[in-house]
């Protein structure tokens, strides 16, 4: 369009133009115009088409049409126009549908603004030619100040009295003493206003909302809930339609709650329109709450409508919701999101790690964001409170990502402004751990690497008291509607069961260096030992909690703060003396463990699918308690345990293990096609700093090509996965992910026991992963360790391991294909009769 390109003085490579219009057919001529022109100049204009609108360009002006649904996920509708663009390459010209269609299709404004900010810098350096447009004042201004900072060309294009005005708002880099004046289009040519009069009587009829400082711009989704609000009274006076207020819960559901089939099924389900207005109305920015936040919101909604008696027993949240666009706008603004994007890549996965992570802890909110923290900071005044991740993936069905996010207890005690930098930076930290290499390790595994995955976040008040300067809930833990482990025939799988603990919860789901109460829901008197001593051995030693006046988390050991902490507490009910928390009257005169199981039952019942939940409990009487239920989400857990035939009678020579339990998982009778063995005398002998490079060297192996498809059992002293060298292998799951058989010997030093560690997040990815587990107890009758055999067997560390050094003493890998004529190794491991061994079968 000669005479436009004499206003601006012509476009130039890199140029994003976006025309700001009334309504789309005000921007078709433009993109028309722009299209054929460049399709005569040998460009053949690539053309996006996403919106509801009518098509911009009709089909005979020839362009490249990518047709893309915005609806599918932010992350999949970029990632195909940024790989369009890779694929043009230099010079392109590209039209794009109007957007504002994408923040109805995104329920949110920040996105759109998202949007612009990272495909218009990656258009200006492949130099190309763009055209976007937005409608007027439809949006917030924040975004529209994104935009116009970014775009290089903003024009404004109006229509009064059957004539058509265009008005440069920006022009990168280029001037002219008309360049920014009112032009009119007369014919194909545009003539400059330069009339004061004429100019005045123009803009005074044209309304401009941002020119009222007494309105304020009200964006897509304050709408959505101002017309909710509407729709809910007009519920009360019964002049709305059924299927009105179906319909607008519907789009409530879809803006903040999943749009995940099988979870957005449950929620609408559950949680009627009111209650979505409550959520709405205690969320900060906008986008998804995420499935941990989902998860508690239904379980709650389930329990209140099945169970009134329990129901009664809940303790009330008062939570608040960080929004998933707020954590894309975190990344967008500190420049993290390009290092994200190659993460995901697999072709590129992990590049750049520690880079982008000092992006995301070194980062700044936006002014309006802290401004909404600090109000929700003013809310909760002393409180303590926790920040937990809740992404979009994050426990829905089939994915727990049990463990791989981080959430982070916020004591609350200190200023004002100590408060607010303690709740930025656990934002942060949560941010960052989003791209930890077990969390992307995961995702690869689950084949979700490249799924749209953003972060938000739950902030809840921490459930508890005060007992001396501690803070803590008098019980946690969490609890399974399906036992995966049956430890005896009394115990009924079906009736559930919770891992106990005294104090926080943080104890119960990470595997740490001490115990907790186990309960079978059919039997919760019934304990895996039996004698007093051992009770004692195995019973919780420490306890998490807040300490109030140092404002941070501790781990004392109970008996050194019992006495401190009884003002208030019935302490009679989950320590029968000063040092040993048994849980006797807990789980023997109160009706905690009925209720419990019931609750379990009903939410397994609603979910058409096994749960796990975590929860706390406090006490005021054997009577008087609460329970809150902090998160529910689909357990992973395969019911259809079975049976394997035993083979034949094998010679104890053949035998390199034999064990009688416990043996959690599915039942198997196969061959082995790596054994991984960590000898538990030479292992004990080491450094702590060697024991790291052994577990890093089994993380090799585990990741070597030639392994890939292979079945892999690892066996090896003390605890997998700990955080402690000197409780077993500080493996992190990452380097264990392709295991098929997992072994504990309880042989490294005197006093070390395997722990089964059900609840935990370990646990849960050995049940995710459809991993067995067993334990070896060398000396006791039943068990046994072939160390003569695994000696003669030859060692190929050196062939998976390049720089295995001196490690071949304690790390035997056994590869049965170079073993020659010694045989095959072959697991035989029955869960029903706890009875398991593995052997070389010639």
């Amino acid at each position: 369009m000669a005479s436009l390109d004499a206003v601006i003085t012509g476009l130039r490579p890199g140029d994003n133009v976006v025309f700001q219009v009334d309504d789309v057919p005000d921007y078709a001529p433009f993109a028309r115009r722009f299209s054929v022109d460049a399709a005569k100049c040998g460009h053949m204009p690539v053309y996006f088409r996403f919106a509801s609108h009518q098509p911009l360009l009709p089909a005979e002006i020839p362009a490249e049409v990518h047709e893309l649904n915005p609806a599918a996920g932010f992350e999949g509708f970029i990632g195909s126009i940024l790989s369009i663009i890779e694929q043009r390459g230099k010079g392109a010209c590209y039209v794009f549908d109007c957007l504002s269609d994408l923040a109805a299709d995104w329920y949110s404004d920040i996105m759109l603004g998202n949007f612009f900010q990272l495909t218009c810098p990656y258009l200006f350096e492949f130099d190309t030619y763009a055209y976007f447009a937005l409608v007027r004042n439809r949006h917030a201004s924040q975004v529209i100040d994104a935009i116009q900072n970014t775009a290089q060309v903003i024009i404004d294009i109006y229509h009064n009295g059957g004539r058509v005005y265009i008005h440069p708002i920006k022009v990168f880099k280029r001037h002219s003493p008309t360049m920014y004046m009112l032009h009119e289009l007369r014919g194909e040519t545009l003539e400059p206003i330069t009339r004061s009069s004429d100019v005045a009587r123009f803009f005074s009829d044209i309304r401009h909302s941002w020119l009222d400082l007494t309105e304020t711009r009200v964006d897509t989704w304050k709408l959505a809930l101002q017309h909710a609000s509407g729709v809910i009274e007009r519920m009360k006076a019964g002049i709305l339609s059924s299927e009105e207020e179906e319909r607008v819960q519907q789009k409530l559901l879809r803006m903040f709650i999943a749009r995940e089939k099988r979870l957005f099924e449950l929620a609408s389900k559950y949680l009627d329109l009111p209650d979505l207005l409550a959520i709405g109305r205690r969320m900060i920015g906008t986008g998804l709450i995420g499935g941990k936040a989902v998860g508690m919101l239904v379980a709650q909604a389930i329990l209140r409508g099945a169970l009134p008696a329990i129901a009664a027993k809940l303790e009330p949240h008062d939570s608040f919701f960080i929004g998933s666009d707020v954590y894309y706008t975190y990344l967008v603004r500190n420049k993290a999101w390009w290092g994200r994007r190659r993460l995901s890549n697999p072709a590129t996965f992990l590049d750049g790690v520690e880079e982008t992570k000092i992006r995301i802890l070194e980062g700044t909110f936006p002014r309006y964001i802290v401004e909404q923290f600090t109000q929700m900071l003013d809310y909760f005044g002393q409180s303590p409170i926790i920040v937990r991740s809740s992404s979009l993936l994050e426990d829905a069905y089939g994915n727990a990502f049990s463990g791989k996010y981080m959430s982070i207890f916020c004591p609350n005690q200190g200023t004002r402004e100590e408060s607010l930098a303690s709740f930025v930076n656990a934002v942060k930290t949560i941010y960052a751990s989003t791209i930890n290499e077990n969390a992307l390790a995961y995702r690869r595994s689950r084949d979700l690497l490249e799924k749209d995955e953003q972060m938000a976040l739950l902030v809840m008040r921490v459930s508890g008291d005060v007992y001396g300067k501690y803070f803590f809930p008098q019980l946690a833990g969490v609890g399974y509607s399906f036992n995966p482990y049956a430890w005896g025939k009394e115990i009924d799988p079906k009736a559930g069961f919770l891992r106990l603990v005294f104090g926080l919860g943080t104890r119960a789901v990470d595997r740490k260096d001490d115990y907790t109460r186990l309960v079978a829901l059919n039997k919760p008197d019934e304990r895996i030992v039996k004698s007093d001593a051992s009770i004692k051995k195995y019973s919780q030693k420490r306890v998490d909690m807040l300490d109030l006046q140092v404002n941070s988390f501790t781990s004392p050991l109970f008996y050194k703060v019992s006495s401190e902490i009884q003002n208030n507490l019935p302490i009679h009910l989950f320590s029968t003396s000063g040092d040993l928390l048994s849980f006797h009257e807990v789980l023997g005169t109160t009706d905690f463990p009925k209720d419990m199981r019931l609750l379990l039952k009903t939410l397994e019942d609603a979910y058409s699918n096994p749960v796990d939940i975590e929860f706390t409990a406090n006490f005021r009487s054997e009577a008087e308690y609460t329970i809150n239920v902090l998160q529910c989400r689909p357990f992973q857990v395969k019911r259809d345990v079975h049976l394997v035939d035993q083979p034949g009678e094998i010679d104890e020579d053949r035998l390199i293990f034999k064990t009688e339990g416990p043996i959690i998982g599915t039942s198997i009778a196969a061959g082995v096609d790596i054994l991984v063995y960590v000898e538990p005398e030479q292992y004990g002998m080491l450094a702590e700093r060697d024991r790291y490079a052994v577990a890093r060297a089994i993380g090799k192996v585990n990741a070597h090509p030639s392994c890939a498809g292979l079945k892999i059992a690892i066996v090896g002293p003390g605890r997998w996965g700990t955080t402690m060298p000197s409780l077993g292998i500080p493996v992190s799951f990452s380097e264990i992910n392709n295991v098929s058989i997992i072994g504990e010997i309880a042989e490294m030093h005197e006093g070390l026991v395997p722990d089964v560690s059900l609840g935990t997040h370990f646990f849960n990815d050995l049940v995710e992963f459809d991993m067995l587990y067993f334990a070896l107890h060398p000396g006791k009758a039943g068990y046994l360790i072939g160390k003569d055999i695994i000696k003669r067997l030859p060692n190929s560390l050196g062939d998976l391991v390049e720089d295995a050094g001196d490690m071949h003493d304690v790390l035997k890998v056994i590869d049965t294909r170079k073993c020659g004529g010694f045989g095959v190794i072959k697991a035989y491991m029955n869960s029903m009769e706890q009875r398991g061994f593995c052997y070389v079968e010639p």
